[in-house]
């Protein structure tokens, strides 16, 4: 049964009290700084998305509190710093929801969610602290797959999109002659390797392009797929192992056939 508002406030006021007690009395706790805790946060972060990939709710449940404490902590050291604290984190929040949602708190009429997008990203960049450019909100730190994606949506968010997402497939063959065309020319030199690597980086850009307009997200769809090589590979390995054979050894023919037995069974 859901928890009452007063049970969810209680349990975060308990959170709070908790973090101040080991930031005082534990000494690893005391020592942690923004920079020290950093690393860590990215690893909650992935193994959050790790359980949602796996639509594990309980360890969703357990992810989100490790998350959520990294929050409260980077908080609280912000209070000692005397810059904020958490309830400067939490009306800044409200409040950027309030602002960007209009059609919510406001006068502002929307037709659907692609409109709601759009106006959040024009509200952007007109807030006195927000982003001055339409790309400015791309992290650089993010991993590649991630932020191409995330650049191609905010672009979108100004009309800057194709008219018919079909179109996109034409941009996507003229990237792979291109990079046919460069490995055709590589020599080895540095120059050729570079413009070979460019044309690549075209070519993933575009088809990253191309899942975006038929909804799909390419960083999910390529954890899927690896998992789905582990599971494969593994069994071919663990099938060589119990035949006291060593993959070295075997020819490819021999490794197809175990692939497609481990294909057939569903993995």
């Amino acid at each position: 049964m859901p928890s009452t508002r007063e049970e969810q406030m209680q349990a975060f006021g308990r959170l709070l009290d908790i973090m101040d007690t080991l930031r005082e009395k534990c000494p690893w706790d005391r020592k942690q700084t923004y920079q020290s805790l950093r690393p860590q946060t990215i690893e909650e972060t992935y193994e959050l998305c790790d359980a949602i990939l796996r639509e594990d709710e309980h360890e969703i449940c357990k992810e989100l509190g490790d998350v959520l404490l990294h929050i409260v902590f980077y908080a609280k050291i912000g209070s000692e710093n005397k810059s904020y604290d958490i309830a400067d984190v939490l009306n800044r929040l409200c409040d950027k929801l309030i602002y960007r949602h209009p059609h919510v708190y406001g006068e502002k009429k929307v037709d659907d969610a692609a409109q709601v997008i759009q106006n959040w990203e024009q509200l952007k960049t007109k807030e006195k602290d927000g982003n001055k450019r339409v790309l400015s909100g791309v992290p650089e730190s993010l991993p590649s797959m991630i932020k191409a994606f995330r650049m191609q949506d905010k672009a979108r968010a100004v009309g800057f999109d194709w008219e018919e997402k079909s179109q996109v497939w034409d941009k996507v063959a003229e990237e792979l002659g291109e990079f046919k065309a460069e490995l055709s020319a590589l020599d080895g030199s540095e120059q050729s390797v570079e413009k070979a690597q460019g044309e690549l980086g075209d070519l993933i850009f575009s088809i990253i392009n191309a899942s975006r307009l038929y909804d799909l997200n390419p960083d999910t769809a390529l954890e899927m797929t690896c998992r789905k090589f582990r599971r494969r590979f593994t069994y071919l390995e663990e099938h060589t192992i119990r035949a006291g054979r060593d993959l070295h050894d075997m020819s490819l023919a021999e490794m197809d056939e175990l692939w497609d037995e481990a294909k057939t069974k569903g993995l």
